[in-house]
């Protein structure tokens, strides 16, 4: 499990679109979103700056925890 600080992330909307933006990359990534600890953890085989990218690319700026 991977572990991100993602900021900028508000709402349900946002988790979707961090979620999809993953998935899109490891359509079985596991992806959970802590809006509330601005952290996303990543089940995947993606390597972290595969996701990071994924998540900067949506919009967000992301670093690994």
């Amino acid at each position: 499990m991977q572990v991100f600080n993602v900021q900028g992330m508000t709402c349900g909307h946002c988790v979707k679109g961090v979620t999809r933006a993953v998935q899109e990359q490891d359509a079985a990534a596991q992806v959970e979103v802590d809006l509330a600890a601005r952290q996303v953890r990543v089940q995947s085989a993606l390597a972290s700056e595969q996701i990071l990218a994924a998540i900067r690319d949506e919009g967000y700026q992301a670093e690994l925890a």
